[in-house]
């Protein structure tokens, strides 16, 4: 379609929004409005489909926080060393970057739900592995499957939910993917302290079994269909998102456009990510108090202040270690690392631990979200595989340097987070693309 068709849809949709015309889902024709059925409404259909989705990340959650308390259990079973544990508690980051890589492709070509389906059934096949394993190779297989399908939710979870949710409570809904990846870690260290290492690997299969059968029942995302071209399921999808009374046309036709406008810009796919105006949207989604301020307080202004109190939490844990080495107050470097790890940990997850994977699934257009999406979620997990690999020798070569280099990069984090990370509260997904596009190109 030419410059020109796309003018007379920005025209038209002009037109009827001027004249106050609407459309409501039980409705093919242009009516007028009255006054009731929102399109931001909170629906029966949202909180279904958002609950089926995170049952995805209750599975992340207890896939990570699974070899600790297992581990005692499967070396004394499968006579482990630790050497062979350390490979298979690693390998699942392993797993998770091959994930990664696939994640944004896979949900591109065949939709979110699928991508979660497929993910799933990585998940279950690893969990079964992982239960009835009587040696080691058997085990790492089941490690690196998981890994594998916690790479692909890590991207189909939060663009599924951020995809679906009005403008008004995304930041509430996405918040839930952070919310309950750590419910499940923090269920899976208690549940872990009181079954063997077997059944709570086959606990971990019982969020799939659920998500599985549910993804038939619940709607494709809107924009993953009108971007393929499917514009009557399209429709029909942003209806039961809504509610049969809503008035969808504004959103509708935004996103269409949005659609429309992107679709006229050469795809390079991934070589797009590193164009100036793509760099500026390559930014960093938290627990419970983040989930319920997330969208009352901003995403930029509670990333500050959980950098900060991260930032913060580490420098008192490098100046509790300090004061050790100097032997000056004995007392006061037990506090000090007490109130550090307190800070480190309650700031990282009202902020930091969880609002970059909303942002991530909020600011990336739909011409190359597969593609971004699967970049951010890589480096996370190279990130991850980093700090765990690098960890133990930097604390032997210095406790006190260690936790000083944390903290720098943590203060590196608040920098850039006030210069370059966007407010998107509020605000629709393509109204946040398209500022952040239109500010580059000022620039």
């Amino acid at each position: 379609m030419e410059r020109q068709d796309l003018e007379e849809v920005l025209l038209t949709r002009s037109f009827l929004l001027k004249s106050g015309e609407c459309i409501r889902c039980n409705s093919s024709s242009i009516v007028e409005p009255q006054g009731q059925g929102s399109s931001g409404s909170i629906t029966f259909m949202l909180v279904f489909s958002t609950l089926v989705a995170v049952c995805g990340s209750y599975v992340f959650g207890h896939a990570v926080g699974y070899s600790s308390p297992a581990q005692s259990g499967i070396m004394e079973d499968l006579g482990l060393t630790t050497e062979e544990y350390s490979v298979f508690s690693s390998i699942l980051s392993i797993g998770a970057m091959l994930g990664a890589v696939l994640s944004g492709r896979i949900a591109d070509l065949i939709g979110r739900r699928a991508g979660m389906g497929i993910a799933q059934i990585f998940c279950l096949s690893g969990w079964l592995a992982i239960a009835f394993s009587e040696v080691a190779w058997s085990l790492d297989l089941g490690r690196f499957l998981l890994g594998c399908g916690m790479g692909l939710l890590s991207f189909s979870v939060p663009i599924y939910i951020a995809e679906i949710t009005p403008k008004n409570v995304r930041g509430g809904f996405t918040a839930l993917n952070p919310l309950l990846m750590g419910f499940g870690q923090s269920l899976a260290f208690l549940i872990g302290s009181l079954v063997n290492w077997r059944t709570l690997a086959l606990i971990g299969i019982i969020p799939g079994l659920i998500q599985l059968p549910c993804l038939f029942f619940i709607p494709e995302s809107p924009r993953w269909l009108v971007k393929v071209g499917r514009e009557k399921e399209f429709e029909a999808a942003l209806c039961r998102f809504r509610g049969a009374n809503a008035d969808i046309f504004e959103e509708a036709t935004e996103i269409q456009e949005y659609t429309l406008f992107l679709q006229q810009i050469r795809e390079d796919g991934i070589f797009n990510l590193f164009q100036r105006k793509y760099m500026l949207l390559l930014t960093m989604v938290g627990t419970a108090l983040g989930a319920l301020l997330v969208d009352k307080c901003g995403r930029r202004p509670m990333l500050l202040v959980s950098a900060v109190g991260s930032c913060t939490g580490c420098i008192l844990t490098g100046l509790a270690f300090l004061f050790q080495d100097l032997h000056f107050g004995k007392d006061l470097s037990a506090i000090l690392v007490f109130f550090g790890v307190l800070f480190y940990l309650g700031f990282l997850q009202l902020g930091l631990g969880g609002i970059p994977w909303i942002i991530m699934s909020e600011i990336f257009p739909i011409n190359i979200k597969g593609a971004a999406g699967s970049l951010v979620i890589l480096v996370s997990w190279i990130g991850s595989w980093v700090i765990s690999y690098t960890y133990s020798a930097l604390f032997e070569w210095s406790s006190v340097g260690t936790f000083f280099i944390y903290g720098c990069i943590c203060a590196a984090g608040i920098v850039f987070i006030a210069i370059l990370v966007p407010e998107t509260k509020g605000r629709t997904l393509e109204e946040i693309q398209e500022s952040l596009i239109c500010t580059c190109d000022q620039k």
